[in-house]
């Protein structure tokens, strides 16, 4: 009987720049910019007061980002979100591999859905203003899309 070489299939520890993840000229890249420079967030700030005692919040910012960036392409489901943030290297680069799970993100939006709302909405058009990609579509690898695209790419490739 021929002998062949194992095949080893387990996960290796590969070097990884998470931020050198993120394309030039990416949706991603101009949400992340936009959401840490350009947006004022401080209405996300006011909700937490655990500067002295309580467990470490995800910083909204991150959190933001993440929902945003499945809002963008059309993810909405908590449980593909989180599966997205533990998957996929594009959300975990956008998170800074923060990794929250499912009843985080559910919570965060249920808390700040009207503050996201407006948050999306400013995103969308600074990108349509700034001729910046404005939202994503996993299944051409986070490619681009117009703003006057309706028909945005769905997550299903996601759904693991």
């Amino acid at each position: 009987m021929a002998r062949y070489k194992p095949i080893d299939r387990n996960p290796r520890l590969l070097p990884v720049v998470l931020s050198e993840q993120i394309p030039p000229g990416s949706f991603e890249l101009a949400l992340d910019h936009l959401v840490d420079h350009e947006l004022d967030c401080s209405v996300l700030d006011t909700r937490f007061r655990n500067d002295e005692t309580g467990a470490s919040a995800y910083d909204p910012r991150v959190m933001l980002k993440i929902v945003l960036l499945a809002y963008s392409g059309g993810l909405i489901s908590s449980r593909r979100i989180e599966a997205a943030c533990l998957h996929h290297v594009q959300c975990i680069a956008i998170s800074g591999d923060s990794q929250p799970s499912y009843t985080h993100i559910a919570k965060f939006v249920r808390e700040l859905g009207d503050e996201i709302h407006s948050l999306f909405t400013q995103v969308l058009l600074t990108c349509d203003r700034l001729g910046l990609p404005s939202s994503t579509s996993p299944s051409d690898d986070f490619g681009q899309k117009s703003c006057h695209d309706k028909t945005l790419g769905s997550f299903s490739s996601w759904a693991l």
